[in-house]
């Protein structure tokens, strides 16, 4: 198992409020994707592989489970409004809106955590992760 990471450690790293991420890693937390560990070396640790944690995962706790477009039937309000029993299947935009919530989950959840930290060393340079977790273990917050 990892080392816990303080959570005001992580933000002192990303630059965000420290009241921010710990709100994000409780939610995390609940979610049972990493756990919080108390004492002197406290903090938080992935509960699973990073590689059993997909993007999917972390983004339905951080912003909820529901799509992001939620059809309110306009076609049936106005002046010229389509009669609810006409609008037996989704309208247009709605159709489109739902394949593209699809495309979307489909990505996010092909991306694992792993995914993510190769894809650093890749952009950032190799040994940016070690430099990373040597900082997050330094004892300079």
């Amino acid at each position: 198992m990892a080392e816990p990471v303080p959570a005001a450690r992580l933000a002192q790293l990303h630059d965000v409020s420290p009241t921010y991420l710990a709100k994000q890693l409780q939610a995390l937390a609940r979610a049972g994707l990493v756990d919080s560990v108390q004492g002197k070396p406290g903090g938080y640790v992935l509960t699973r592989s990073p590689a059993a944690i997909t993007l999917l995962d972390v983004v339905e706790v951080i912003d909820g489970p529901d799509p992001a477009f939620v059809c309110t039937e306009i076609r049936q309000r106005g002046p010229l409004a389509t009669p609810a029993e006409s609008c037996t299947a989704p309208c247009p935009i709605a159709r489109a809106m739902a394949t593209a919530e699809s495309a979307r989950r489909a990505a996010l959840s092909s991306v694992s955590i792993a995914d993510l930290a190769e894809q650093v060393e890749i952009s950032s340079g190799e040994g940016t992760l070690n430099g990373v977790g040597t900082w997050l273990g330094a004892d300079n917050a």
